[in-house]
């Protein structure tokens, strides 16, 4: 090959290389907005992406069919190194996808054609669909959507119970309540909404004893009060004597002897 169609085939691949950039791009932003825009998403926004998709394809296809563009079908790729050990320029070019170049991916990195068992499958499949009719196609593509929409059902269905199964587990019965809070907090705080027992008057009856024990009152036979008092002296004598005590001699020693 001369230097001048070397230099021709690397600008057109470069040429096409960054087409193929720009191209992946926008797949990757449509994939983006599927994944997390999906519910804002309507028809007319995926119509222009993809129409956007079909214009980064066309100008992959006018950079290939450029005049001054070499025919690639006619080069062939071979690889100069294979080996099973890790790749790090590899995985720079292909962006993490491809860490090695080993024997065993090499045939499907470098396939032009399909796998010999696919086309055999393909071939066997085009002659049946040559022989189907426009009705019989469309019989098949209606009770295709039709198996399609029942299994779209059953998977909607199994998502929605599992996001149902999966709430009710995270979520946990309340063990506490805000508006008891506060009302133990204003009872112990101010006393607020507790219940005031009836306390006795025992003001009025140590009074009376009080007016007992300095005679002010009258026995109901007319003679003074003055034994009132005894009487509830020897009581509280008596109540006083009943009381036992065990007073022992401080003469036993201590148990530890300082010395």
């Amino acid at each position: 090959m001369h230097a001048r169609d070397e230099k021709n085939l690397d600008t057109s691949i470069g040429s096409v290389q960054l087409r193929i950039n720009e191209l992946k791009e926008a797949i990757s932003s449509m994939i983006f907005k599927i994944e997390h825009d999906g519910d804002s998403l309507n028809w007319p926004g995926l119509l222009d992406n993809f129409a956007l998709l079909s214009g980064h394809l066309t100008s992959v296809s006018k950079s290939l069919s450029a005049e001054k563009v070499p025919l690639l079908r006619n080069f062939s790729v071979l690889p100069l190194l294979i080996t099973p050990v890790r790749d790090e320029l590899l995985v720079q070019m292909t962006e993490g996808r491809i860490s090695t170049f080993a024997h065993d991916l090499v045939p499907d990195y470098l396939r032009t054609k399909p796998d010999p068992l696919v086309e055999q499958k393909i071939a066997s499949y085009e002659p049946k669909a040559g022989n189907l009719t426009y009705d019989t196609q469309q019989k098949q593509v209606a009770q295709f959507g039709k198996i399609i929409n029942h299994i779209h059902e059953i998977a909607d269905k199994a998502k929605q119970e599992w996001e149902s199964e999966t709430s009710s587990r995270t979520s946990q019965p309340a063990t506490s309540s805000t508006v008891d809070t506060h009302v133990l907090v204003y009872a112990i705080g101010s006393g607020k909404g507790l219940k005031s027992e009836n306390v006795p008057m025992v003001q009025p009856v140590l009074n009376q004893a009080n007016n007992n024990l300095m005679g002010m009152g009258r026995s109901p036979a007319g003679q003074p009060s003055g034994s009132v008092p005894g009487q509830m002296v020897g009581q509280m004598n008596k109540a006083v004597s009943s009381i036992k005590t065990n007073i022992k001699a401080a003469s036993t020693m201590a148990p530890y002897d300082r010395r």
